[in-house]
């Protein structure tokens, strides 16, 4: 059976981090979950394929872990949103766009590769950005005129689903040399935007919310590669970048308390601040005490030494360097390195990522999801 491109409806600009939408949530042990969907909107940390669908396919040996082959996921293996719904007993959530295959019955991921907050001003051809900005990002009604009713959420789902948010990161890192002239208030419009998101999404009728904070993108491979030790601290990470994570990271925490005092009837609302920018900076810096071995090392990348990053030749990739043609390739241990490819975290970082959000240690104020579900079993 054919899928045709549905009739759209936009819902004032949302501009979320990760969202999955699916439908009919059961969690073992209970008749039925408290939530019946996660609205995932977010960026290559959460696509399961939406911006390969739509562009070039996406090489090998993305996917080789767990599915054995590329899947459209920007890393090894499964991404915290792949854990989330197996914690919660549910399948993988299909990306939107991608017409074969799919089974929109649990709804589609609207996580992009390369996606950003706000709107782009140039070209994916020139600087990479996706075209997809959560500020354009459009959802199906319930006059949408291919798809079959039965394989779309309740009219009423908004109220019953939880909000996941982490987005930003691409907004931040493309401009990471202005921080030092702009500081780090010249993000503000992208905590604002969050949170005016989150605002019309409560009138919606939401009211869980779940706001990942940004990565310590100071330990990545792919922003260390060429910084002299003079700018690294004791863990080989970039003390500057970090710094402006921290300060950006403040900077989301409150704009998420004002918000949440701002709300009709508060107390009803769960806003809650994630911070899993903590639990990757553990793991950057003690990749040894969670069953890991390198921290700022890729596992896929070309040039070996401290970084195996070369900014030249990409995961997966071939280039003519110095007259000769050399290919980006994978270590055969991913499960032992926090970085897949220099920019992205391997299925192993994303695992234990994802059983801190679980076990509500880095929730600011706590959110457990097991008083609402009983959770399954992570393997």
């Amino acid at each position: 059976m054919s899928l045709c491109v549905p009739k759209i409806c936009v819902l004032n600009k949302i501009l979320i981090v990760w969202m999955t939408v699916v439908a009919t949530l059961s969690c073992l042990g209970h008749s039925k979950s408290e939530f019946e969907a996660i609205f995932n909107f977010e960026n290559s940390n959460s696509d399961t394929g939406r911006f390969w669908a739509a562009f070039l396919a996406q090489p090998g040996p993305y996917g080789m872990t767990y599915f054995k082959r590329p899947v459209g996921r920007a890393t090894d293996g499964r991404l915290i949103v792949d854990f989330l719904a197996q914690a919660l007993g549910l399948p993988f959530i299909s990306p939107y766009l991608k017409s074969i295959g799919s089974d929109y019955k649990h709804w589609a991921n609207y996580a992009t590769l390369a996606s950003i907050v706000l709107l782009p001003n140039t070209s994916l051809f020139v600087t990479g950005i996706s075209p997809f900005s959560l500020a354009i990002n459009e959802v199906p009604d319930s006059d949408c005129c291919c798809l079959e009713l039965k394989r779309l959420p309740s009219l009423d789902i908004f109220g019953k689903s939880v909000y996941t948010f982490y987005i930003g990161q691409n907004d931040f890192t493309s401009n990471l040399a202005a921080i030092s002239v702009g500081g780090v208030k010249q993000y503000l419009p992208l905590v604002s935007q969050i949170a005016g998101t989150i605002k019309e999404l409560y009138t919606l009728g939401g009211r869980a919310f779940l706001v990942l904070n940004l990565a310590p993108v100071g330990c990545y491979p792919s922003f260390l590669a060429g910084l002299p030790p003079s700018e690294l601290d004791a863990f080989g990470c970039s003390i500057a970048y970090n710094k402006a994570v921290v300060d950006y990271n403040n900077l989301l925490k409150e704009a998420l308390s004002q918000t949440r005092g701002s709300l009709p009837n508060a107390s009803l609302v769960s806003l809650v601040y994630v911070d899993t920018s903590s639990v990757l900076l553990e793991l950057f810096r003690h990749p040894t005490s969670h069953g890991l071995k390198y921290g700022t090392k890729s596992c896929c990348g070309h040039g070996g030494g401290t970084y195996n990053f070369d900014p030249q030749v990409f995961c997966g990739n071939t280039k003519v360097i110095n007259g000769k043609p050399v290919t980006a390739t994978a270590c055969s241990d991913p499960y032992n390195y926090v970085s897949w490819d220099g920019v992205h975290a391997t299925e192993a970082a994303n695992k234990l990522t994802t059983l801190a959000i679980l076990n509500d240690t880095f929730s600011d104020p706590p959110f457990p999801l097991e008083q609402f579900c009983d959770l399954h079993g992570i393997a």
